[in-house]
């Protein structure tokens, strides 16, 4: 694979998760598909050819349940949702250039193929194993269909997820305890012959693409444990009549797992782009088939690489493994390229508590919208809350703060100042040569934009256009042009260009991130065509000589406004709550975790490195709801150490408190603060963990 630094000479693909259409859209799906129609818009900002494409995952047994729930087919349920999101998405920006299904035609087609060259290479086997089986429908309960107990946590699971406990994926047959989601009975396990991709084929190979592969730390470092480990082969098949059919002779009544057909749609509305446009303007080959046939079943070859498209995936962390590991194995089984970057996001809370969709604790994209308030402001909030990876959580309060702040308070009023300045008193801009200090300044912006999008650091893309409008608002007050204007007419004139080249320049690095606001600040500049294909040179080239009386780009969100919205989210959080609490008094039980099975070995435990410390100092960190600073005496030395106990301590009551600190935590970097080691606590409160004694500071807990 290419590791030029991007941009580079072959043609890029930017794809992101399929939202699953079996429910509406909220800001936690929201991040991912903003991060990734940002990052694309980046890429073609500093000249890369892009495509961004995604599509509807349309297959699987929720939809499945879902539709019978309501007694429609899968079909017209899942298109239902489909049409939604094609309808949603372009509302808060993000622009595909192909969205598709994967139940269309051409998906149907090319998954097939990818099956077909896995059979005809001898990749796929056939396997007898246990299905989990209704006895009183007296029918297979694929996936979901079946609920139970993870046999690697004890936690509860789906049939093909842990999804409460340690996420990982489950294999048919894997779940224990398993019960019938249709009638809620126990069900019982039946032999069934069923296709496996043999992934232990590609150990070799994965190995060595997760060394190549770039994008975001968890996505390289979370599959190594499978990757490292006995690999275990991935089942492709289903019982059950909703899908894309296995392409195999005496298998009509099996269908393709939806893992299998769901990432495929990359390819195939890859695909339906280049029929659109053609092969001249994008070809979809250029990018997936580098080579073409030549690489089926070869060894790497270094000679591939200068044939490699860019391929990059936006996901969220939950399907991190499914794209690291199922995925490149399916492509370099079928003679495809290997993906260049993976980009997995952290999750999003909502008001400091967890997401929850089933019992209404989120945030919807229409409630979004309803608000009035312009797309551009979520798309700004939800990029640079913390780095990719890293949660975020949504609360309208920090919402208002950063857009009155950074947008209203800063990259707006700067803008506003200095077009207003200039059409006043020159009519548009001043003739006067820019200043080596305000273009050594630009053009010291452009380079921290193309080094953030060379480094996946979506944040600083955003930061860019924001930290020069700082610059120009620090400007403008130390140079005072009103106050030039009549006693130094020529220096006044000179400020004035330079303030409104550094509007010219914001609107072209704003654009990936506010993409709406970006072509409205082009416009009161007088600027011709599209700030869309501006280029990063764009930057410092001259503006319009003549523009009109300029608007202000952004609105301040009024306390009552934000007030308001605070007092629904709060009911909803309350009831969430409730409802938990409901559920404890069922069972005393309930919020304690099951004791882990696993057990591990003196040894083990010797590795674990827990000292006895005490709190010198604490501080909130400004940006996070739940974060703070703590300076931590391990005897041997201080530690700075961030924690989640912002609003369950109260920072000047910590200095002095003992407390115990796991000092061989891998460091980590969390909203610019450098984490090196974790303090220990109990439950959802935080109780902070100590000894009974005065034990010395640095004492080794045994």
């Amino acid at each position: 694979m290419s590791r030029d630094t991007l941009p580079t000479d072959n043609p890029a693909v930017v794809t992101v998760g399929l939202p699953y259409a079996n429910g509406d859209l909220h800001v936690g799906h929201l991040r991912g598909y903003v991060s990734g129609d940002v990052y694309a818009r980046a890429l073609r900002r500093v000249g890369q050819q892009t495509a961004f494409v995604c599509g509807s995952d349309m297959h699987g047994t929720p939809i499945a349940v879902n539709a019978a729930e309501e007694g429609v087919d899968p079909e017209s349920f899942a298109l239902e949702y489909h049409e939604l999101y094609e309808r949603t998405f372009p509302q808060f920006n993000v622009e595909f250039d192909n969205y598709g299904h994967t139940h269309d035609e051409t998906n149907t087609e090319t998954t097939r193929e990818f099956v077909r060259t896995w059979v005809e290479q001898g990749h796929v086997f056939e396997k007898e194993i246990q299905v989990a089986w209704d006895t009183e429908e007296d029918q297979p309960l694929p996936d979901r269909f079946v609920e139970g107990t993870c046999p690697y946590c004890g936690e509860h699971a789906r049939g093909d997820e842990c999804d409460e406990g340690c996420q990982r994926h489950l294999e048919p047959g894997e779940i224990e305890d398993p019960v019938s989601t249709i009638t809620g009975n126990p069900a019982e396990y039946r032999r069934r012959e069923h296709e496996f991709l043999r992934l232990s084929d590609f150990q070799d190979y994965l190995q060595h693409f997760i060394d190549r592969l770039e994008g975001t730390e968890n996505a390289s470092n979370q599959p190594r444990e499978w990757i490292e480990g006995e690999l275990q082969d991935l089942c492709i098949t289903r019982d059950m009549d909703w899908g894309i059919d296995y392409p195999g002779e005496g298998e009509e009544d099996l269908v393709l797992y939806v893992w299998v057909d769901a990432p495929i749609e990359y390819v195939s509305s890859t695909k339906q782009y280049t029929e659109r446009v053609g092969a001249d303007e994008y070809d979809w080959e250029e990018v997936w088939k580098p080579g073409g046939e030549e690489r089926l079943g070869a060894e790497w070859d270094e000679s591939w690489d200068d044939e490699t498209g860019e391929i990059i995936h936006v996901i969220g962390r939950d399907i991190i493994q499914h794209h690291t590991v199922f995925w490149p194995a399916m492509l370099r089984g079928a003679g495809y390229a290997e993906p260049r970057a993976v980009l997995a996001t952290g999750f999003v809370g909502i008001d400091g508590k967890a997401l929850s969709t089933s019992r209404n604790r989120a945030v919807w994209a229409d409630e979004y919208l309803e608000t009035g308030f312009h797309p551009d402001l979520f798309r700004y909030y939800i990029t640079t809350g913390s780095g990719l990876e890293t949660d975020v959580d949504f609360s309208w309060d920090r919402f208002a703060e950063r857009v009155n702040g950074e947008l209203v308070g800063n990259l707006g009023n700067f803008c506003y100042r200095a077009l207003l300045f200039a059409h006043r008193n020159y009519d548009g801009t001043p003739d006067a040569d820019v200043s080596e200090e305000v273009a050594e300044r630009i053009t010291g912006a452009v380079e921290e934009f193309e080094a953030a999008v060379g480094e996946y650091r979506l944040r600083d893309v955003a930061d860019v256009a924001v930290d020069l409008a700082d610059f120009g608002n620090e400007y403008i007050q130390r140079n005072e042009p009103w106050n030039l204007v009549d006693d130094d007419p020529d220096r006044a004139a000179q400020v004035i260009r330079d303030c409104v080249q550094l509007t010219k320049a914001c609107a072209v690095l704003m654009q990936p991130v506010l993409p709406e606001k970006a072509a409205d600040l082009w416009d009161q500049l007088g600027e011709t065509g599209s700030v869309d294909d501006a280029t990063q040179a764009a930057a410092l080239d001259a503006p319009p000589a003549d523009f009109g009386e300029p608007s202000e780009l952004f609105t301040k969100i009024e306390d009552e406004e934000v007030e308001e919205l605070n007092e629904t989210l709060r009911e909803r959080v309350a009831a969430a709550s409730e409802d938990e609490d409901d559920d404890g008094d069922e069972a005393e039980s309930v919020d304690l975790e099951p004791l882990a099975e696993e057990r591990i070995g003196f040894e083990d435990f010797q590795a674990v490195d827990i000292r006895v410390g005490e709190i010198t100092a604490a501080e909130p960190i400004e940006d996070s709801d739940n974060l703070m600073r703590l300076e931590v005496d391990i005897g041997v030395e201080q530690r700075q150490v961030v924690a989640g106990i912002k609003g369950l301590h109260d920072a000047e009551d910590l200095p002095g408190t003992r407390c115990v600190l796991l000092a061989n935590m891998e460091k980590a970097e969390l909203f610019g603060y450098e984490s090196n080691g974790m303090i220990l606590a109990a439950g959802e409160d935080a109780d902070l963990l100590t000894t009974h004694a005065d034990a010395p500071l640095g004492t080794k807990i045994r």
